[in-house]
């Protein structure tokens, strides 16, 4: 009875579905790759048009990573993001299946995935990351970034959080 009773208020479970996270990945894919493609569509290198005081759509590419961390290495970084990814996403996988049933951590895990798989999709096709949201304030424009990275950043916000909850909870 105690093992029954285990089961029903455990916040994993063995047979919970992988599908729902997955397909937030892949709706994360889909908007990250849609708007990189009419953005590329639309501009032409470098070109910004102004939307508001403080935000820009400005067409990028980063051949690095986060901030363009290892932009200008000379092209071998792109293989280095490329493995790195690959090894994320199938890291994540492992997590997804393990813990289906753990909602806010598989909220995030698949937020992180959807993003990298994105920015994975950039790499492999054009050699870098397309870029295109640009905020700035006070003269100060931050890095230029994209879908996949909101995605990635929302993702790592709720994995902190989440961590967070489960200590606060022991």
């Amino acid at each position: 009875m105690a093992t029954k009773k285990k089961q029903l208020f455990s916040t994993s479970s063995s047979h919970a579905s992988m599908m729902p996270w997955l397909g937030i990945a892949a709706i994360i894919i889909l908007l990250d790759q849609l708007t990189k493609i009419v953005v590329e569509k639309l501009f032409v290198f470098r070109e910004t048009k102004v939307v508001t005081s403080f935000f820009n759509l400005h067409l990028t590419y980063n051949p690095g990573a986060s901030f363009g961390f290892l932009g200008d290495a000379g092209g071998w970084q792109r293989y280095l993001f490329t493995g790195i990814a690959v090894f994320a996403v199938g890291f994540i996988l492992v997590l997804l299946k393990k813990h289906a049933g753990q909602r806010l951590f598989c909220w995030a895990l698949a937020l992180i995935m959807g993003g990298a798989i994105g920015n994975l999709i950039d790499r492999l096709w054009h050699g870098h990351v397309v870029d295109f949201l640009d905020f700035h304030a006070a003269g100060i424009h931050f890095p230029t970034f994209n879908i996949a990275d909101v995605a990635i950043s929302l993702g790592a916000i709720l994995f902190i959080y989440d961590e967070l909850r489960r200590v606060n909870q022991n």
